[in-house]
Formats: structure tokens, C-alpha cells, sequence
């Protein structure tokens, strides 16, 4: 029961993350290497598969094999995240204390994307 439910949550964040490479804000990798983790522990057919997918096994690879990711991922991301705070910020979000909630979090998810080390070689 356990392994499907891992089968199910890894494919549930693999969604995720194939919507984010077209979803200006949402991120990819993070749902990509939770996928991983996911099938990593319950479906070494599927682990492999997705090592090897033509869009998404060279990120995971990379963070699998060398704990970093590259300086065009990062800048991407940070970027991306960014634009879309301050578009809801200012567009879409009447509340200052939401606001500031939100802009808290951003600011704390692009710190966390700064801890993680930068790889050398770009992918």
C-alpha cells in the first residue's frame, strides 16, 4: 500500500512539475527531484524512466550527482518567482498583511534556492 501511494504522490509532483516548464511561477525542479525521491523509494522502473526522460532526467541527474544546480536554473527561477509575486502583489492582492505574507515567503524561498550550491558546468 505504501509503494503505491508513493507511485501516485511521485507521479502527482511530476505533473506538477511538467505544468511548471509552461506556468510562468511554478517551479519545475523542486517537483522534479521530489518525483525522484518519491519513485526512488518505490518503483526502480519508474526512477529509471525519468533519469533518462529527454527533458527531465538531466536536471535530476545533475542534482543527484553533484548536490548543485546550475547558475541558468537558479537565475530562472528566481526570476520567474519574483515576477509573479510582485504581479499578484500589486495586481492581484488588495490586503497588506497578505502582501507582506507573501513577499516573507518569497524572500525565504529565494534564500533557500541561494543555500543550495551552484554547479559549475551549465546543463
Amino acid at each position: 500500500m505504501i509503494r503505491i501511494t508513493l507511485i501516485i504522490l511521485g507521479t502527482f509532483f511530476l505533473a506538477l512539475g511538467a505544468v511548471g516548464v509552461v506556468v510562468p511561477g511554478l517551479p519545475t525542479t523542486p517537483f522534479l527531484l521530489l518525483a525522484a525521491a518519491l519513485y526512488f523509494r518505490s518503483s526502480e522502473r519508474l526512477y529509471s524512466w525519468l533519469l533518462n526522460h529527454r527533458l527531465f532526467g538531466k536536471a535530476i541527474r545533475n542534482f543527484r550527482d553533484t548536490k548543485s544546480i546550475s547558475l541558468r536554473a537558479k537565475v530562472i527561477s528566481i526570476g520567474t518567482m519574483w515576477a509573479m509575486i510582485l504581479l499578484s502583489i500589486f495586481l492581484f492582492i488588495p490586503n497588506t498583511a497578505l502582501r507582506l505574507t507573501i513577499a516573507a515567503l518569497g524572500v525565504i524561498g529565494t534564500i533557500m534556492l541561494l543555500l543550495i550550491r551552484t554547479s559549475k558546468s551549465s546543463p
